[in-house]
């Protein structure tokens, strides 16, 4: 069986990368894990759960985290985030590494403040079966 986590991580990174609204939006940071001192706005993977299924392909059911990350004083920045990684991925078939998407859905989003005032998050949560590719 491939590894369809790490080929779903892939696929949804270079879906978000060569997006032009969240490019616009991030500055190209779209990152798996944000370094420290990472300019805001970005968008980071968060976790990532998993199960396999009974199906044909080796079915993969996923649902997994993007984290959008602001600093602009209102919810604005953070709101545009989501909206722009719904759009890309919402149903998107997506494929890396012998593994593609057969159903992608963003399942649910949520902004909020931070406790200390100075960010904005934006959570995406993404449900996705995953399969493999026939060689062939």
């Amino acid at each position: 069986m491939k590894d369809h986590e790490s080929a779903l991580q892939k696929a949804v990174l270079a879906a978000l990368k060569g997006d032009a609204a969240v490019q616009a939006l991030t500055g190209g940071r779209v990152v798996d894990t944000p370094p420290e001192g990472t300019a805001c706005p970005y968008l980071a993977l968060g976790r990532c759960e998993s199960r396999p299924l009974a199906a044909d392909g080796g079915g993969v059911e996923q649902r997994l985290t993007l984290r959008g990350v602001s600093r602009f004083a209102g919810s604005e920045e953070a709101k545009a985030l989501a909206a722009a990684v719904r759009a890309r991925l919402h149903e998107a078939v997506l494929e890396a590494d012998g593994v593609r998407t057969a159903t992608l859905r963003a399942s649910f989003a949520d902004v909020f403040r931070a406790g200390d005032g100075r960010r904005t998050y934006a959570v995406v949560r993404l449900r996705a079966v995953t399969e493999e590719v026939a060689s062939g």
